[in-house]
């Protein structure tokens, strides 16, 4: 397993726009749309990834419950598909169906999306506040598959927190770490 670190995104910066097809219903997604009236959290994500396996139902739980207060969550998928058949729109739709994710599972077929936000790893995660400036690049908690740390979310759920309380952005975020995108 393939450890890749996500890359610095500035605290600040804007969210990159676009608009995406959501896997689950064919239908075309924009950033402008899906967003928060509070906040916004984007994942980068894939189906085969074992270090998403490992996250996806504290994804279900954090969502679910963020999204009643007002953060939207964005789930996009930038993996080649050609060697990775796994991670294309059919099995995308399958996984979000059978883990009943509360949020859309968007295709970047062209892979644009993953590099306007200099996205790295599977998963990576990035919020943002009402205005889509950056508060938050980094990673879900300490636990990585097979290290034995319980899947907590808490440095995203200290971002949100911290979001949702208009206090400052946390100080201290460490890299999300994945397999790395699978690019053209």
């Amino acid at each position: 397993m393939a450890r890749t670190e996500s890359n610095e995104f500035a605290i600040g910066k804007k969210a990159p726009d676009f608009t995406l097809i959501n896997s689950v219903d064919n239908k075309m997604v924009s950033l402008n749309e899906a967003k928060g009236k509070k906040g916004t959290v984007i994942m980068f994500i894939c189906n085969h990834c074992p270090f998403v396996i490992h996250v996806n139902e504290e994804l279900v739980k954090m969502a679910s419950m963020y999204q009643e207060k007002g953060i939207n969550f964005i789930a996009i998928s930038s993996n080649e598909i050609e060697n990775y058949p796994q991670d294309g729109p059919k099995f995308m739709k399958k996984v979000s169906e059978n883990l009943n994710y509360p949020f859309p599972y968007l295709f970047d077929e062209t892979q644009q999306v993953a590099k306007a936000y200099d996205a790295a790893c599977t998963p990576d995660f990035y919020i943002f506040d009402a205005d889509l400036k950056s508060v938050y690049h980094g990673q879900l908690d300490d636990s990585r598959p097979g290290n034995g740390k319980p899947v907590t979310g808490i440095d995203i759920r200290n971002a949100l927190h911290n979001l949702l309380e208009t206090k400052s952005v946390l100080e201290n975020q460490k890299p999300s770490v994945g397999c790395g995108i699978k690019w053209k």
